[in-house]
């Protein structure tokens, strides 16, 4: 009756794409707080999402459509999000905002047509080819984190132009950065959710 695949194997990256889109939300309201919970909680659904779909019996059109959807709900969750969230958190810093979320936009997507093109290679692989974009939803939670830490800091627009314009780079850079495996799962888990707990209880409630 519809097209596209709505089985198991893929309903965490529907929930992934559901919490960035509020999370971008948040963004445009400047909840800035709010939207690092839904752009870590949209990282935790991508980092379980291939472990459940690997589980389940699929066959080759639904392997493909795998990997297809979760290229395009990594645009919404970690460029579109923290591109908005970037907007805001650049704003002191002038025109350069501008260039910099390009910048990390370009990079990102350039980052995952390169995943897709070697898709079935990745898969043997120990380690990605530059910084898998998903990283963006542990690197600006954490970091929203530390800063809150030093007060004022946190607003400090040159430091988030800094770390945007960076993590742009390592999106395309030639480095072999190591894939998580077994216990590395739980660890980022845990992690998010700690840096989570930490945003809510100092920043919301």
């Amino acid at each position: 009756m519809f097209i596209g695949k709505y089985n198991i194997s893929v309903i965490l990256t529907y929930i992934g794409v559901a919490f960035a889109f509020s999370g971008i939300a948040a963004a445009f309201g400047e909840k800035f707080a709010e939207a690092m919970i839904f752009l870590a909680a949209a990282g935790i659904c991508d980092l379980f999402d291939g472990v459940i779909a690997r589980k389940c019996n699929r066959d080759e059109a639904e392997k493909e459509f795998g990997v297809q959807i979760d290229s395009l709900a990594d645009v919404i969750g970690f460029l579109a999000l923290p591109a908005v969230l970037g907007l805001g958190l650049i704003d002191g810093a002038g025109f350069i905002k501008y260039p910099v979320i390009l910048g990390y936009i370009l990079c990102g997507i350039i980052r995952l047509a390169w995943f897709n093109t070697f898709a079935a290679a990745e898969g043997m692989r120990t380690h990605y080819d530059g910084l898998p974009v998903t990283y963006s939803a542990l690197i600006f939670p954490v970091l929203w984190t530390v800063l809150g830490f030093f007060g004022e800091l946190q607003a400090a627009p040159w430091i988030w132009a800094a770390f945007y314009a960076v993590t742009a780079v390592m999106f395309i850079l030639n480095v072999k950065i190591p894939k998580p495996c077994g216990g590395w799962y739980g660890i980022f888990g845990v992690l998010a959710a700690g840096v989570t707990v930490l945003i809510i209880v100092r920043d919301i409630l």
